[in-house]
């Protein structure tokens, strides 16, 4: 099977050739081809490259069209802080709470930063046709205001006025829609609807309930292709239903129990993780062998099961000998039919 294949395949909960593997690589790119993380993301041809390159290196199943969240804020007048060993982080919050009644949502076409994303996905899917699924990004409505905003004048918006709360889903759900639909028509198969604070971990369900659940329902209705729902580490198993109902096909899990989020997603979520990145960086081969071992048998019988990492992004220090040996024991362990397994 090509890898788009196996992914169709175990989205339709049915077992492929063998378990699809995301290793969702931004910033090893960087490394691949010796530059810095600015340098990298400062050019689409730089990112075409480290994708391709990746992809050939260590045979998993997706390009990773994803830059850094910070574009985002970027768009709405923010800024973006760059390291030397990590994902790139937003500046200074640049939204005013008091600014959200006149404020106007910024056009994908018209942002330098997003125009570089759209770049690399056409050329992506070039080199790649229909063979490998190129996965966009889009920050959720709900969680987007966390860089717009900073997050405590975002919960003071959540608690204390809800007329300007709802306006400000409303632009960013039309934004998000906007860039969405931008990155499938340049080349994106799907699109990862980031959304970490529909975890229970970073605010009561109540809330998510009231405000991120109706607008995710009305954004992904608006996004043209499917989305994958990640947590970004996040645990998903109280809120599995509420996802469902949004319309998304596919959720990013925390480090969470994988038998029973399988068993709660069968055949209504494909379940993508869960992986742990920051313990990743120091696994030798037998804790990388077992990690991969465990999480195919706790999920990936009758397919809906993505091997991936917890949090949608592997950290920089994560040894390149450690993601080939990822690589390796999916090849080993996780072909169908499965020896073992229980979700």
């Amino acid at each position: 099977m090509t890898s788009m294949e196996r992914v169709l395949t175990t989205a339709s909960h049915r077992e492929p050739d063998r378990v699809p593997l995301f290793l969702l690589l931004s910033l090893h790119g960087a490394r691949e081809l010796g530059l810095t993380i600015e340098n990298y993301f400062s050019r689409a041809e730089h990112v075409v490259q480290g994708q391709l390159r990746m992809l050939e290196r260590y045979g998993h199943d997706c390009i990773y069209s994803f830059f850094h969240a910070s574009l985002e804020a970027e768009a709405w007048g923010g800024s973006t802080i760059f390291k030397e060993d990590g994902p790139p982080n937003a500046g200074p919050p640049p939204v005013k709470a008091e600014a959200i009644a006149s404020l106007v949502p910024p056009r994908v076409a018209e942002q330098p930063g997003l125009r570089r994303v759209l770049e690399a996905q056409r050329a992506l899917r070039r080199e790649v046709g229909d063979s490998v699924p190129i996965v966009g990004v889009v920050m959720s409505p709900f969680s987007l205001p966390v860089m717009q905003l900073g997050f405590d004048h975002y919960l003071d918006l959540i608690f204390d006025r809800p007329d300007l709360m709802q306006r400000l889903m409303e632009l960013n759900g039309a934004f998000c829609a906007e860039w969405a639909n931008a990155q499938l028509a340049a080349g994106a198969h799907a699109i990862c609807y980031f959304d970490p604070l529909a975890s229970p971990k970073m605010i009561d369900p109540v809330l998510y309930r009231r405000y991120g659940a109706p607008t995710a329902q009305k954004t992904i209705a608006a996004i043209a292709g499917p989305t994958a729902t990640h947590l970004a580490s996040g645990p998903c198993l109280p809120v599995v239903d509420d996802l469902v109902a949004t319309g998304t096909a596919m959720v990013g899990v925390g480090e969470e129990d994988l038998v029973a989020v399988k068993e709660a997603c069968r055949g209504r979520l494909t379940v993508i993780g869960n992986l742990n990145g920051i313990r990743m960086r120091s696994w030798d081969e037998a804790a990388t062998l077992a990690a991969v071992k465990e999480a195919i048998d706790a999920a990936a019988s009758g397919g809906g099961f993505i091997l991936s990492d917890q949090h949608g992004e592997i950290p920089w220090q994560v040894p390149e000998a450690t993601l080939e040996l990822i690589g390796e024991a999916v090849r080993a362990y996780g072909r169908y039919p499965l020896t073992g397994g229980r979700g």
